[in-house]
């Protein structure tokens, strides 16, 4: 008897305003992180997190909004990142270093320039899709998986197979793309 299943991770159901969000929030701290390295020496630059927050929440705290609504704020929120990422890179070159970043930060800011890419490709192909999509930013392994139950069609997590012969059930595969769970099976 074999058998393919989900793992489900523990993450909050990922929609791009929402990793678009946290990623801005992650930047800005990435900032103070490392303007407290030069502190003194170079003013520390503007971020707007008022205003990104309030742009943000202006569309999460809404009952239904219209795809544009969405859209309209993904493409806000994709500039501010943007406007972080370049004031980043414009502090590790005037003095200050990633060795000021701790090695989860520094995890972080690799995963938010890919995250960012990916966004910006769906947002200008305006497509909802692309390869080996992040989900998490603390988590970035974990992909989709579809799973095409009625309750929950897309699941979040590894995916496995498990086999049960003789009373011991073994784990035949484990993987976090999605694959095929006919492959596990010996052809005749």
């Amino acid at each position: 008897l074999i058998d393919a299943t989900c793992t489900p991770a523990d993450i909050t159901y990922p929609t791009d305003l929402k990793l678009l969000n946290e990623a801005r929030e992650k930047t800005e701290r990435i900032i103070d992180d490392l303007h407290a390295a030069m502190s003194g020496k170079v003013k520390k630059p503007r971020t707007y997190r008022k205003k990104a927050r309030r742009d943000f929440l202006a569309v999460a705290l809404s009952k239904k909004p219209k795809a544009s609504k969405i859209r309209t704020a993904i493409g806000k929120q994709l500039r501010y990142i943007k406007r972080n990422l370049g004031h980043i890179h414009w502090q590790l070159d005037n003095g200050a270093g990633l060795q000021d970043l701790t090695a989860y930060w520094h995890k972080c800011l690799m995963v938010i320039h890919t995250l960012y890419d990916q966004q910006l490709e769906m947002y200008r192909q305006r497509s909802h899709r692309c390869a080996d999509r992040i989900v998490s930013i603390s988590q970035p392994h974990v992909r989709p998986i579809v799973r095409g139950k009625v309750s929950q069609r897309v699941e979040f997590g590894a995916k496995i197979s498990a086999s049960h012969v003789d009373g011991f059930v073994m784990l035949e595969r484990f993987s976090w793309d999605a694959y095929n769970e006919t492959s596990d099976l010996v052809e005749p």
